[in-house]
């Protein structure tokens, strides 16, 4: 028995007719392929198929053997394409990280500058906070990351994309709406939103600004993300400072105003590994200045 004796019977149960088999499925003569159905219930000793006016029918031993020979068929075509791809050269790997949000804007950006690389490597993409792109970084696991410059990591180097000014983030029918810039000291009245350690560089500019503005603003609740930063806010009316990008995430019932005077802003980065020679990191990094300064939204 081989296995395009199990192929040929397959098309024939499913198809119900040896003539539209040998012609629609397995392009072969039907009086061929009738010698091969012989064969095999030769080789079996029992009968699979029974003729009639209509076509075949299976008989019992025939659809039991129709369940195994399928069976059969698709471990040897799972076989055959494990094969295939052990057999490949495996392509180099290119783990990018992003900043939880940030690849709403930077992803497609980062494809365009890769894009005649993109057939030739295997692109993995992770989306976390700035804290744990800098682990993932120092511990290899990540090539690249788009996030915050993060403090105590000297094995990493970062390069500047863009720097991003800090907005008031408000309910949609908040009094501060009623300025086009709000002045910081319209702020000290306010319930106000801090961040949690997931963002400790965005949380010392906001601290540095507030000490120069002369803002006492003590968080009355601290957020892990921007949809918390943004549930909090609708429920609670609390105001906070969060970078440009939080826009993307504002629903109808938050808003956005800029900051009169001289706003904070955050600088957005690239990070990678001092010490990561891996050939397409310096490719990326080589083409960097196609993504440099292009400030989005």
């Amino acid at each position: 028995m081989e296995l395009r004796h199990l192929r040929y019977f397959v098309a024939v149960a499913e198809e119900g007719n040896l003539t539209l088999a040998a012609e629609k499925r397995l392009h072969t003569a039907q009086p061929s392929l009738s010698r091969q159905m012989r064969d095999l219930e030769h080789e079996l000793g029992v009968t699979l198929l029974t003729r009639n006016t209509r076509g075949v029918e299976l008989t019992a031993a025939g659809r039991v053997f129709l369940d195994g020979a399928r069976l059969v068929l698709a471990h040897m075509e799972a076989a055959t394409l494990a094969a295939r791809q052990a057999g490949r050269p495996a392509k180099p790997r290119f783990a990018l990280g992003f900043l939880t949000g940030q690849e709403m804007d930077w992803l497609p950006q980062t494809m365009a500058v890769l894009k005649d690389q993109l057939p030739n490597i295997d692109v993995t993409i992770s989306s976390q906070y700035s804290p744990q792109l800098a682990e993932a970084l120092a511990e290899g696991r990540l090539d690249l990351a788009f996030m915050r410059r993060e403090e105590g990591r000297p094995a990493l180097a970062y390069r500047t994309i863009v720097s991003e000014t800090l907005i008031v983030a408000m309910p949609s029918d908040h009094r501060l709406t009623a300025w086009e810039r709000v002045p910081p000291k319209e702020l000290a009245a306010e319930m106000f939103l801090g961040m949690s350690n997931t963002a400790p560089s965005l949380q010392r500019v906001i601290d540095a600004y507030l000490a120069k503005a002369g803002l006492d603003l003590r968080p009355a609740h601290r957020v892990d993300n921007l949809a918390m930063a943004m549930s909090l806010i609708a429920s609670t009316r609390s105001i906070a400072l969060l970078p440009a990008y939080a826009r993307n995430f504002m629903p109808w019932s938050v808003t956005g105003r800029p900051l009169d005077d001289e706003a904070p802003s955050i600088d957005l980065v690239v990070g990678y590994h001092r010490e990561n020679t891996a050939p397409m990191l310096a490719l990326f990094l080589s083409r960097l200045d196609g993504l440099v300064g292009k400030e989005l939204g």
